[in-house]
């Protein structure tokens, strides 16, 4: 199973990697402002060298405007086999993961919340399904029920995406991750 760092603050991430047994970090720009971080892309540059792999976002309306994004973002000299692009879940977020699949780039489809997405997203080549549980358990949704099912689809189906654990609240959902089979987890 893989184990991915979800944090924007550059002493944090340094001193986990320094730890030498997880996958990579995820990273966001709300969590790099947050940090007062206004140069989000020197410190996506800064993090690529630091971290194995780099999961993060390409954001844009459609699926043409998230891959020029993500030419931009490969572009300032990110590496294609060490970075993942993060991208919400929608009719275009799923037509720019398979245009960003067909091209041998990682994806995350992220802000997942229903099976359905989930099935739009593998069947798109997705490399990462991420569902979001705090935020569906906060919503009164049953998350790990969501996330056993994005496991036995992938297992059943043998889509090749991995369904990543995210959103993690407590120890007790990293237990919950573990139990459900889950391929890789996010956490603070």
């Amino acid at each position: 199973m893989e184990l991915y760092l979800d944090s924007a603050n550059l002493q944090e991430i340094e001193k986990a990697f320094e730890l030498g047994f997880l996958t990579g970090l995820t990273t966001t720009p709300t969590f790099m402002h947050k940090e007062g971080i206004e140069d989000v892309d020197s410190l996506i540059l800064k993090l690529a060298d630091i971290v194995p792999i780099l999961q993060i976002e390409a954001l844009g309306e459609t699926a043409e405007e998230i891959y020029v994004e993500v030419k931009r973002q490969l572009d300032m000299g990110l590496d294609i086999n060490k970075t993942v692009f993060k991208i919400p879940v929608s009719l275009e977020g799923v037509k720019a993961c398979k245009m960003l699949r067909n091209k041998g780039m990682m994806v995350n489809v992220h802000l997942v919340y229903t099976l359905q997405q989930a099935y739009m997203a593998m069947e798109a080549g997705a490399t990462y399904v991420c569902p979001l549980v705090g935020r569906l358990q906060d919503q009164g949704h049953d998350a790990l029920d969501l996330v056993q099912q994005c496991v036995d689809a992938v297992n059943f189906y043998g889509y090749d995406t991995k369904i990543m654990f995210s959103s993690v609240r407590n120890a007790e959902h990293v237990r919950n991750g573990l139990n459900i089979g889950v391929h890789t987890i996010t956490v603070p």
